[in-house]
Formats: C-alpha cells, structure tokens, sequence
C-alpha cells in the first residue's frame, strides 16, 4: 500500500534546477514548501497513533491560511488588489478571507 503523502526530493546544489534563475528559485521554494507541509502531514498521522481525525482539509487550511494570507499582505504592504493578484484571488474573495480571519 503507497503513502497517501509522498516525500518530494530536494534539489541538490549545482543542478540545473538550483540555478538562480526566477523559475529556478520559483521551483525551490515551491519544493521547499511542498516538503516542509509534507513532512508536517507525516508528523500529523503519526502522531494520531492510529486515531481517526475528521475535517483534516479544515483544520490545515485553517492552519496555513492566515499566515499565508498575512505575509503576502506584507509582502505588498497592505495592497489587497497586489495581493489579490499574487494569490490568485478575486479581491472580494481576498478580503472576506481576510475578515474570516480577523485580518482586515
């Protein structure tokens, strides 16, 4: 039986895809997050010890949500329309998520 979660590989120094590139870098954090959340999944479901969970897509992204949110806020310096766009999100979207999460 396959893990439901999957340890991605880490880029190696001096391969291509550790360029300094934008797409390059683009692709290390995206490989760097992608770890980190797996790792924490993994941790998550072995510290249950065989417990059932409920809802486990609400509670992470109740979990990861706000501090994603509030960073790239910073990022723009409170622009929600910058902010919107770098997300993804129609703005309307961006701030009652904001609100949701006593951000705004």
């Amino acid at each position: 039986m396959t893990s439901a979660i999957e340890t991605p590989t880490t880029v190696a120094e001096g391969s291509p895809a550790a360029s300094d590139s934008p797409a390059a870098s683009e692709s290390q954090s995206s490989q760097s997050l992608r770890y980190s959340v797996a790792e924490a999944m993994q941790r998550y479901f072995a510290d249950l010890d065989g417990q059932d969970t409920r809802d486990l897509y609400e509670l992470v992204m109740a979990e990861v949500e706000p501090p994603l949110l509030s960073a790239t806020m910073n990022y723009t310096r409170q622009n929600q329309s910058r902010t919107a766009e770098i997300l993804g999100l129609n703005r309307g979207t961006l701030r009652k998520k904001l609100k949701h999460y006593d951000l705004l």
